[in-house]
């Protein structure tokens, strides 16, 4: 069937508007209880959210969901996705719920949903949710002596903070280190900067003053301009930008310059490799991951594995291959010798560690290979399906010829919106620059004709 919520990172949209209304949130929670409530055992929900506004009012409405469900439900408060997981696994819940629209602005907000295992959900689980959410859930009601309760749990903060230190050798400290860090008013404004000073680093924070309302607002991970001017104000060794939920990171080096997730994606699979720690012999990521680091990999003996676009695939391929590290661009890293989703603050860790193992500046550790040169631009669509128009499929068809070896060519429809997105990449800039505008072009052509 085809699908009504989920897209490919949960359930999200804009607050207060379907489908991200309190009505369906307790509905969720009503057809995820009913699935996951198996066996003779207590239940149990574990439900963490960000700092927007409206996750008082989604997680009110699913804590009503899960417990009419029959499942307890062990409420977290803000707390970063990676934890929500990690906690899942060590509370024994039957299901981890994190609300929470990532990256996104605060007038959106979303529902990731974890299994027991601490794995987000397969297709056919959220299949079998879909099913559910179409019909009439009363029947699917706990009996009155079965209502489940709802418990606030302390100490949460406390339980991520040693485990994300426990994830770097003892030895290994970050005296000597000054870090800024952005916490993108949201879900680590409290843990991040915690775990940098329990292991020793100056740290200078901004960002962890959330209002309901400021989350992601000019900062985090998508807005590193405000960490950029932090790190020459202070004179900081390093700047760690996080994004809402904490799940992706983007570094900023002692200049004020970017560095990517496919560059921290070498660094880590790089030493880990070096250290006989790197299993698959290689990484997993995205087809939207530069050609310049599957280049750098292929150098150093090591694969580079590509999957769709989300990190839930990255996931799948690893689990299913042996491999231990994956990501994405966008700074997205899975770690899975240290949990089971994208952890930004683990994956930040990993890099500091790398930082002082080498002794040598982030610029000079974290710039592993020069990016091919790389344009993405998107076409809005109103209708129909543009990609299987015999002209796109054409230009397509040439424009990969034209590219050949020297360069890469990915077209995909948004997994969110009527947009399709024409991403090239090569060695030559110009050329690249010419194909994605004409592919533009072919592809709005279909569309003014199709209007």
């Amino acid at each position: 069937m085809a699908r009504r919520y989920f897209g490919t990172d949960g359930i999200r949209g804009h607050s207060n508007v379907f489908p991200m209304t309190p009505d369906l949130a307790m509905r969720v929670g009503i057809a995820v209880g009913t699935i996951f409530r198996n066996g003779s055992h207590r239940h149990r929900v574990v439900i963490g959210k960000d700092t927007r506004l409206s996750g008082y009012m989604l997680e009110n409405a699913m804590v009503a969901g899960f417990t009419a469900a029959g499942l307890d439900a062990f409420i977290l408060g803000p707390i970063p996705t990676p934890a929500v997981a990690m906690l899942t696994r060590s509370l024994r819940a039957d299901v981890g719920v994190m609300i929470s629209a990532s990256h996104n602005p605060f007038e959106d907000n979303g529902i990731k949903l974890f299994g027991p295992d601490g794995y987000k959900l397969s297709d056919e689980i959220e299949g079998r949710i879909e099913e559910l959410l179409e019909q009439d859930l009363t029947s699917q009601l706990a009996k009155s002596v079965d209502i489940g309760r709802a418990k606030r749990i302390d100490g949460v903060h406390d339980r991520y903070v040693e485990h994300a230190k426990r994830t770097l050798p003892r030895d290994v400290t970050l005296q000597g280190l000054r870090v800024a860090i952005d916490c993108a008013n949201g879900a680590a404004y409290k843990v991040a900067p915690s775990v940098l000073w329990e292991l020793g680093a100056e740290v200078v924070t901004i960002g962890n003053e959330p209002t309901g309302t400021n989350i992601n607002l000019d900062c985090g991970s998508t807005s590193p301009e405000r960490l950029q001017k932090k790190v020459h104000e202070v004179r900081a060794d390093i700047g760690i930008a996080l994004d809402g939920d904490a799940d992706r990171v983007i570094i900023v080096d002692e200049h004020g310059e970017i560095v990517d997730g496919d560059q921290l994606m070498a660094v880590i699979a790089e030493s880990w490799a070096q250290d006989q720690r790197l299993t698959g012999g290689g990484i997993v990521a995205t087809v939207m991951s530069n050609l310049g680091l599957e280049r750098f990999l292929g150098s150093k003996g090591l694969t580079l594995a590509r999957t769709k676009v989300g990190d839930r695939y990255v996931v799948e391929h690893m689990r299913h291959n042996d491999f231990n590290v994956g990501g994405e661009q966008s700074g997205h890293i899975v770690l899975s010798d240290f949990g089971t989703t994208g952890d930004g603050l683990v994956a930040a860790l990993q890099i500091l560690a790398c930082v002082k193992k080498l002794g040598r500046p982030v610029s000079e550790v974290c710039r592993r290979f020069e990016p091919v040169p790389q344009l993405l631009k998107n076409v809005r669509f109103s209708g129909g399906k543009p990609l299987e128009d015999l002209a796109v499929r054409q230009a397509i068809a040439d424009a990969e010829g034209e590219l050949g070896s020297k360069g890469r060519l990915v077209i995909r429809p948004s997994g969110t919106e009527p947009l399709i997105r024409v991403m090239a990449e090569g060695d030559d800039r110009a050329q690249v620059e010419k194909i994605v505008n004409g592919l533009i072009d072919v592809i709005g052509n279909v569309r003014s004709e199709a209007a």
